[in-house]
């Protein structure tokens, strides 16, 4: 009978373990965060603040520290050892928009270990979307950037203070958001067989510190021979498009350690930045970061980053994007896998799935700091659609602080889904943005990949969110758009909404005449809400603004406040 008990025991167990997994909302992450608010400090602490173009607004909890003269801090104590650092940062921009810079000292216990020239050369953007790089135009945004170091040695109970100096003349402020620490594993080590980049025979004669050639060049033995290209440890140069075609397996030494960035110089020029471009099927890139140096927004350039089609059965692994106009923009693709990528402070989207994507996944991903959705899908039809779009999910992702529009939205497609998601401080749009705002129609209106099937959000978190868009107002948390269109089939459950900067959910519509968007088929259930409109007053938990048209059903939900300003919209119960 003792054996019994304790087979009954040990299933109990890993029960537990399965479930706690399951459970978890937004991403498993490797880091600890600590908050520059919470931290001791001879700064001011400033915020909160929930209006838009202020630096609190952009900042973790609509809270920051202000460093205004050499010698102030703030200071922390470790409560686990890390050997590497992220500190989010904002400082002036100058007059002429192109950045100033400060000094930054990391001390462990009162020891000098770092010091660290900082810029706000890609951060500050100013005016209307899609915004300029001129002070003059006013509005302004975009205020943090974040400078990574590694290296470090720091035990539990260490005293980390984060010390600023060179305060001064139009630079006379730096501003600490907060602090990440992290226990990062050693390099990985190449691959049996597999071609380095660093091989003499890629990087040819006429050599001169760019590797672009030398991964054109390894990359097509790679692909010839079947064998695995080996980016190893080191920083290098790209500029110009990296070309992944199919069946190629590119892997780095890690995010930390393996690092392409652009050049300065040159990335003006929108064929000589770090691109790398899928162009076929079972293309797996992994373990390796892409430090871009675009510091402007032109929607009329092609994107850089992680972009193309990676047809059927490709992978995207660890990850580590930043200042690249987008983290990924992707297209034409079926059972693509993005997994444990880190989009970190890019001038638009974080992740996007564009044309033709289809049963595809992004799954334990982090945003911070994107310029436009952290996460998003969007069928549209700009260029020939290869797969029938829908089935895609974005599952145990968390998104952070984008400086415009939303943590993650749906434009249209079949029966996608998010799930299992963490979305915190989106102050600039909603939380979850359902819409359709942009087109998912081709010219002939052959094509129509407008809502259908069931479009699922469930078991997510959603905290300090809905803040003020520049073109829509203040958004909710969660909102649905009916914007001159339909949507119909909509399932929303086991949501937990705290502290709404505007409303917590809202039905709103913008007709024309003969195009008035209706909503059918579309429930939530077990939704709880708590403390709305902390950003402006007068909010409610579910608001239904005018015009709005269609039925929304509700079961087993907390704290709906509701508003309903349409006689053309229905609420079941």
């Amino acid at each position: 009978m003792a054996a019994n008990y304790k087979y009954i025991i040990i299933f109990l167990f890993i029960k537990t373990l399965n479930c706690t997994a399951q459970d978890h909302r937004g991403a498993v992450v490797q880091w600890t965060t600590y908050e520059a608010e919470n931290m001791s400090t001879t700064g001011m602490v400033i915020g909160p603040k929930y209006d838009p173009y202020c630096v609190e607004t952009e900042s973790s909890g609509q809270k920051c520290v202000k460093l205004t003269s050499d010698g102030q801090f703030v200071e922390f104590i470790s409560n686990a050892s890390a050997n590497s650092m992220v500190i989010r940062y904002s400082i002036p921009d100058n007059k002429q928009g192109n950045g100033l810079s400060v000094g930054l000292a990391v001390y462990q216990n009162g020891r000098l270990l770092e010091h660290r020239k900082i810029s706000s050369r890609y951060s500050w953007l100013y005016g209307k979307y899609p915004f300029t790089n001129n002070p003059q135009a006013g509005d302004p945004r975009n205020f943090y950037d974040e400078t990574r170091i590694k290296g470090l040695a720091i035990k539990k109970g260490d005293r980390i203070r984060i010390q600023c100096d060179s305060i001064q003349n139009d630079a006379n402020y730096c501003i600490i958001d907060l602090v990440d620490l992290e226990n990062i594993a050693p390099p990985l080590q190449a691959p049996a067989g597999a071609l380095w980049v660093t091989d003499k025979r890629f990087l040819g004669s006429d050599f001169s510190n760019d590797y672009t050639k030398a991964f054109r060049n390894c990359i097509a033995m790679a692909a010839a021979t079947g064998k695995t290209v080996w980016i190893p440890q080191g920083t290098f140069k790209i500029t110009g498009d990296i070309v992944l075609p199919a069946n190629i397996n590119i892997q780095g030494a890690g995010m930390w350690h393996t690092v392409l960035t652009g050049n300065e110089a040159l990335y003006g020029r929108v064929n000589n930045r770090v691109r790398l471009k899928g162009a076929g099927n079972n293309i797996h890139i992994s373990d390796f970061a892409i430090i871009g140096k675009l510091n402007y927004r032109s929607d009329k350039e092609a994107n850089d980053g992680v972009v193309g089609s990676f047809g059927i059965n490709s992978t995207i692994s660890r990850i580590w994007i930043e200042h690249t106009k987008v983290g990924m923009w992707l297209e034409n693709s079926r059972n693509l896998k993005i997994t444990d990528c880190r989009i970190r402070n890019t001038i638009a989207d974080g992740i996007n799935f564009c044309v033709g994507m289809n049963g595809s996944t992004i799954a334990n991903c982090t945003t911070r700091g994107t310029g436009d959705d952290c996460f998003a899908i969007w069928p549209t039809t700009f260029a020939k659609q290869e797969f029938s779009p829908g089935y895609n999910v974005i599952i145990h992702c968390t998104a952070q602080l984008p400086f415009l529009a939303n943590g993650s939205a749906i434009y249209g497609g079949q029966s996608n889904e998010i799930k299992d998601c963490s979305f915190v401080d989106i102050s600039q749009g909603s939380a979850i943005l359902i819409s359709t705002t942009f087109p998912t129609e081709n010219k002939d209106k052959t094509i129509n990949n407008n809502f259908s099937g069931t479009t699922v959000i469930e078991n997510c978190d959603i905290k300090t969110s809905g803040g003020f868009d520049h073109e829509w107002n203040w958004r909710a948390a969660l909102e649905i758009c009916l914007d001159k269109r339909s949507i119909t089939g909509i399932k929303i459950s086991n949501l937990d909404i705290s502290n709404s900067l505007s409303n917590a959910i809202s039905v709103i519509a913008k007709n024309e005449e003969g195009k008035t968007g209706i909503l059918s088929n579309a429930s939530l259930q077990n939704v709880n809400i708590s403390n709305v409109g902390i950003g402006v007053e007068d909010k409610y938990g579910l608001f239904i603004s005018n015009g709005a048209t269609g039925t929304l059903t509700i079961r087993k939900s907390n704290g709906l406040t509701i508003k309903i300003e349409s006689s053309n919209f229905n609420i079941a119960r």
